[in-house]
């Protein structure tokens, strides 16, 4: 199995420590608190020719919320010229799951809207899905 190098983009604590452990299985985790911090992470990923495999963003964050955050990564793919395919797997994660979140999301380029608290089995079935693993 390829490892993966993900990109976690969590402001609360437990959910955090959860998610990043969860995800330790798959690849390298680098962690962000809120969605400025997921951003600059993105590009410099892209300067250091690193890019990620996944990125998993919380909706509501402080700072820059997840589709703030989603926008400004999409925007950098753009810029950069990046194919829609070869484009990072997005997975937004909500407490709110409500029909317009769901839209917004997909609007912007979200690949994977999830509600919490997370289902494992159904996330490694997405990661499936999507040929991360």
């Amino acid at each position: 199995m390829k490892k993966l190098k993900i990109l976690l983009a969590e402001d609360d604590f437990a959910t955090r420590k959860f998610m990043s452990k969860f995800l330790e299985k798959y690849g390298e985790v680098d962690v962000t608190v809120d969605g400025m911090e997921a951003v600059d992470a993105f590009l410099m990923s892209l300067e250091d020719d690193e890019p990620y495999d996944l990125v998993c963003l919380d909706v509501m964050m402080p700072v820059m919320d997840g589709y703030q955050a989603l926008m400004g990564i999409r925007n950098i793919e753009k810029q950069r010229n990046i194919s829609t395919e070869a484009m990072v797997k997005v997975i937004m994660t909500t407490a709110l799951n409500d029909e317009r979140n769901v839209k917004k999301a997909f609007e912007l380029g979200c690949t994977v809207y999830s509600g919490k608290p997370l289902n494992v089995d159904k996330f490694e079935e997405v990661l499936t899905k999507l040929g991360l693993i």
